[in-house]
């Protein structure tokens, strides 16, 4: 079985922003020996061929499967393709190419996120999923985006493509308002970067259910990793007519998932009769202020 193309890994990191898994056509790969010492093969060596998914283009890893002409598919594209070999058309069956599983378990990889550690084939897949080089999800909670990039490629993708306010500074006073009473059920407001000590802050607030109770949700999570997020603090406070809520947390990293954090209730609650009655007026309509600020820990 012969196919033109070359497995596509990336050995460093790609400062743009990405959609998609990118190949490296440049990659080596290293095979184990039996007296330690490692040879290295270049990436058209037909092994390495043979390990890329003529579907998707990606590595494949257990289980492989084969048609009874020998034709190799990736276990997610089997599921796509209705027990029909893509490259033959004869019938899938559950046929396991045993033989190329073996083959793989001798070869070395590097990490395709730029670190430079090389790992066995079937480790590399699991450091990747979990490593600190790996590109950051968009952080934008109005709808679902898969962009991944770098920060400063996220944080310019927010503002041009989600037009997110971005804000210099530690401290901020925020108002929300709404006067549709269908929108103080719904609320969600647009997301707000602020640039803080060098580094980028997300402050988030919207409307969801605590159980049956209806409530409004702000917290702050922090664009980075999350030994880097627990050296900062911040505070939120909201209130009105001599009563006042406050909340002193520490920002979530953005590897944590916005609804994540909105589940887990780390932030400052705001229970909507409350926040009604912060907004005075005839409590139909929403008018908040939350004054917050950041912190660098000692």
């Amino acid at each position: 079985m012969t196919r033109g193309g070359v497995c596509k890994e990336v050995i460093e990191s790609d400062p743009k922003i990405l959609r998609h898994d990118v190949g490296d056509k440049s990659i080596n790969i290293t095979k184990k020996s039996r007296g330690n010492e490692k040879h290295t093969m270049p990436s058209t060596n037909v092994v390495y061929e043979l390990l890329e998914c003529p579907m998707c283009t990606k590595l494949m890893y257990p289980p492989i499967h084969q048609c009874p002409n020998g034709h190799t598919l990736c276990s997610n594209c089997k599921s796509k393709v209705h027990n029909c070999c893509p490259s033959c058309d004869s019938e899938l069956g559950n046929i396991r190419c045993l033989a190329l599983e073996k083959v793989a378990e001798s070869l070395e990889l590097p990490c395709r996120h730029g670190c430079h550690d090389i790992f066995p084939y079937y480790n590399k897949l699991k450091h990747e999923q979990n490593c600190r080089f790996r590109p950051y999800n968009c952080p934008y909670a109005g709808s679902k985006c898969s962009v991944t990039g770098d920060i400063s490629n996220l944080v310019a993708h927010l503002k041009n493509d989600h037009n997110v306010d971005m804000h210099d500074g530690c401290t901020f006073n925020h108002r929300y308002v709404k006067s549709n009473p269908h929108e103080v059920e719904n609320a969600t407001w647009m997301l707000t970067v602020f640039n803080c000590y060098g580094r980028q802050f997300c402050l988030h607030f919207e409307a969801f259910q605590l159980g049956m109770a209806p409530v409004y949700i702000s917290f702050l999570r922090f664009i980075g990793e999350d030994n880097e997020a627990k050296s900062f603090s911040y505070s939120l406070e909201v209130g009105g007519y001599g009563r006042k809520l406050t909340w002193q947390g520490v920002p979530r990293s953005i590897r944590d998932s916005h609804q994540k954090i909105r589940d887990s209730q780390d932030g400052l609650i705001i229970p909507r009769k409350l926040a009604l009655f912060f907004s005075g007026g005839n409590r139909k309509e929403l008018k908040l202020r939350v004054i917050g600020r950041i912190w660098k820990e000692q």
